[in-house]
């Protein structure tokens, strides 16, 4: 029976953002599940729509023997300390070298961790691996699609398989072509052959999301090119906000005609133009949310993109709060334009000993350093209303990260001139309604609502949308990556498409 070893380490580092990834991050289990080894995490991460638990999956259909090492996942912020670095590695590569009889590895990686020690974190991690084991054991990983896959990355592995939907509704059907990657190398007993390019300029992230064009017929066309080829491609889009030499996207495959599967795939996605997307400034967002929410049937959302805690922001600046506030989109519809998720643990507390329906005087948010050096905007101070109190416990029923149970602490639905906010005590981009329903604030009833989040929201509010409309409010995660101020990204690398 084929015995493969799981393990995976997620973290999207931006380093540009105030707050890192040290070994706590890592053991909170409030986005992402918390540090588990062992039985415990095959058992926690099975069923779940994440890239472990479709391997998982794919491997009892296969017969494979599991022997499960250890999962950590952060939300994405700055660097990942050397020291929860070295904790997560060390545990994955005293797994291996514990274990007897092993055929295989699989690994969830994301691919654009970033640690203080190790610029290509995952790539530092595949190569401890294959030092333990030699050239001769497979090592298979799956990627994020915002990967910024690096050359020691595809040399250290056997193989390497990304997601293809942004937001990331597919991850657990990444697991299982990992695992037909690896049934493919151990039935020929020898690697594929495997092609890459890299493109010269990195792509806004805004302009990624699969719902839009040109992603969405690019990866329509990663397929058809599979299916005619017989190989399995991908596409990382990259993480435009990790200062080293390798950030950037990559096109690459593997199979007997991977070379010219990658090349067509990588012409047609090298054009520059077509990746240029609109983001208005917070003020004009949100008066045109207004004026579209007179006659729209369903709710307008607008994207908080710079915010992002799912980029390395902290969901906690005020920029679209200050907005909304000064343009009266509250007072113009009470009750029905909401935010969401603002992470102030203070504010959260200060409700919950208040109650439901007690009036809070608050300066609600934080000032924090932004990548111009500036910093945000200042918090907002007002009276607030308590509307509803929660736990912040809640499992998502949405299209991404199926089946996750969140623990987001003590939250909140605050009131203030009309506009409601919910506040939680942990960090975590708004990418479902059920995170929203959690402290009473139905998506269903809004006419605007403001959510902070880039892309993954699209795959549970659009389809309850009348418009979306991304805003470009201060915040830690630049839109544009050209407002960056890079210092290590490689002149042949353009800032912009």
């Amino acid at each position: 029976m084929t015995r493969v070893l799981i393990a995976g380490y997620q973290h999207e580092t931006n380093t540009f953002a105030p707050s890192m990834a040290d070994w706590a991050a890592f053991t909170r289990g409030d986005a992402f599940p918390a540090f588990e080894r062992g039985p415990a995490m095959q058992q926690r991460m099975s069923g779940i729509n994440i890239a472990i638990g479709g391997f998982i999956t794919a491997a009892r259909t296969r017969g494979w023997s599991l022997l499960p090492s250890a999962w950590a996942g952060a939300i994405p912020s700055s660097y990942v300390t050397r020291d929860a670095f070295e904790r997560i590695a060390g545990a994955i590569c005293d797994d291996v070298r514990r274990a007897s009889g092993l055929d295989a590895i699989f690994l969830d990686l994301h691919g654009a961790a970033v640690a203080e020690h190790a610029a290509d974190s995952e790539g530092e991690l595949l190569a401890r691996l294959r030092a333990i084991v030699g050239p001769a054991l497979p090592i298979v990983a799956s990627l994020d699609l915002h990967a910024n896959v690096t050359e020691r990355m595809l040399r250290e592995a056997d193989a390497l398989v990304a997601y293809r939907t942004y937001p990331h509704v597919d991850m657990a059907a990444t697991g299982e072509r990992a695992a037909e990657l690896l049934a493919r190398r151990l039935q020929a007993g020898r690697r594929q052959p495997m092609h890459a390019r890299r493109l010269p300029f990195l792509i806004p992230l805004n302009a990624q999301s699969t719902w839009l064009q040109p992603a969405q017929r690019l990866y329509d066309e990663l397929v058809a090119l599979d299916r005619t080829h017989g190989t399995l491609l991908s596409f990382c889009m990259g993480f435009p906000a990790a200062d080293f030499d390798e950030c950037a996207p990559m096109v690459w495959g593997h199979g007997e005609h991977a070379h010219e599967a990658v090349e067509r795939l990588y012409a047609a996605a090298a054009e520059p133009t077509q990746w240029r997307l609109e983001v208005l400034p917070a003020r004009d967002a949100v008066a045109q949310a207004i004026t579209l929410a007179q006659t729209a049937a369903q709710a307008v959302v607008i994207s908080d993109t710079q915010d992002n805690p799912g980029a390395g922001g902290d969901s906690n600046t005020t920029g679209m709060l200050h907005a909304l506030r000064a343009q009266g989109a509250g007072r113009r519809y009470p009750g029905q334009v909401a935010l969401g998720l603002l992470f102030d643990a203070p504010a959260a507390r200060a409700a919950h000993a208040a109650g439901v329906g007690a009036e809070l005087e608050l300066a609600l948010g934080t000032a924090v350093p932004t990548f111009s050096g500036a910093p945000s905007d200042p918090p907002l101070a007002g009276r607030f209303k308590v509307v509803a109190l929660g736990d912040g416990r809640c499992t998502l029923p949405g299209p991404m990260m199926t089946g996750l149970a969140v623990q987001l602490g003590p939250s909140a639905c605050l009131e203030i001139d009309g506009i409601r906010i919910a506040v939680v005590s942990g960090k975590m981009q708004l990418l479902d309604r059920e995170l929203l329903r959690m402290v009473g604030i139905h998506a269903e009833q809004m006419r605007i609502i403001v959510v902070k989040s880039s892309n993954h929201f699209r795959a549970d509010f659009q389809p309850h949308a009348s418009h979306v409309l991304v805003a470009k409010a201060a915040g830690p995660m630049a839109a544009d990556p050209a407002d960056l101020p890079w210092q290590r990204l490689p002149a042949s690398i353009r800032r912009r498409p």
